[in-house]
Order: C-alpha cells, then structure tokens, then sequence
C-alpha cells in the first residue's frame, strides 16, 4: 500500500508559479515511478509529467513542456511539480500517482486526494 498525500495548491494569476508537493508513504519510495495528472472542469484526467523511480527519466504533456518541472527526492519521499508561467488552462485538480509507469494509467496504481489549482486572469 502507498498513502499520497498533495499540498500547494491554490489562486494564482496568469503568469505566476507554483510547487506541488506530494509526500508518499507506505513503502520504499524509489521502487515506484510517479506522475502528475490534472482534471479540469468538465473535462477528463489528463497526463501532465511523469517521472522514473531513480529521476533519471522525466516525462511531460506538450501543454506544459518547457514551463512544468517533476522533480523527486527519495530521501524526503515526495515528489515535486514546479509550475510556471501559469495559464488559466491550467486551472485543475492535480493529482499525484504512483505505479509501474510514469506516463499511463495501469489497474494498480495508487492516487493522492487532489489538489486545486486556479488560475485567474
């Protein structure tokens, strides 16, 4: 079992940034790849970035490539998503997964509760 748990999310306004945090817990950390998903409203769960157990391999959407960065530190068990350059799209509830692949969804993964980002123009 793997408990996740996100923090940082909020208002901010076009432009801005913001770090997503998700400390997981349950078993070693650096077995499981981790990923980044958002829903926005109305709309179906979407790929943001992914990345390897080890951080070696990092993973993103074309949306956010280039303004999103997915970090982790297994020594602290939590993985990061640096979020800049802001756009109201961005506007979602980001959740954190972690499973066998950075990328996709797969029957065994495990999910945070969600976080709110908005973006306000």
């Amino acid at each position: 079992q793997v408990q996740l748990v996100e923090s940082g999310g909020g208002l901010e306004q076009v432009g801005g940034s913001l770090r997503l945090s998700c400390a997981a817990s349950g078993r070693t950390f650096g077995v499981d790849a981790m990923a980044w998903f958002r829903q926005p409203p109305g709309k179906e769960r979407e790929f943001v970035a992914g990345i390897s157990g080890s951080g070696g391999s990092t993973f993103y959407a074309g949306s956010v490539q280039g303004r999103f960065i997915i970090s982790r530190d297994n020594a602290k068990n939590t993985v990061y998503l640096q979020m800049n350059s802001l756009k109201p799209d961005d506007t979602a509830v980001y959740y954190c997964k972690a499973g066998r692949f950075p990328t996709k969804i797969a029957p065994n993964d495990y999910w945070g509760q969600g976080t709110q980002v908005t973006v306000s123009s």
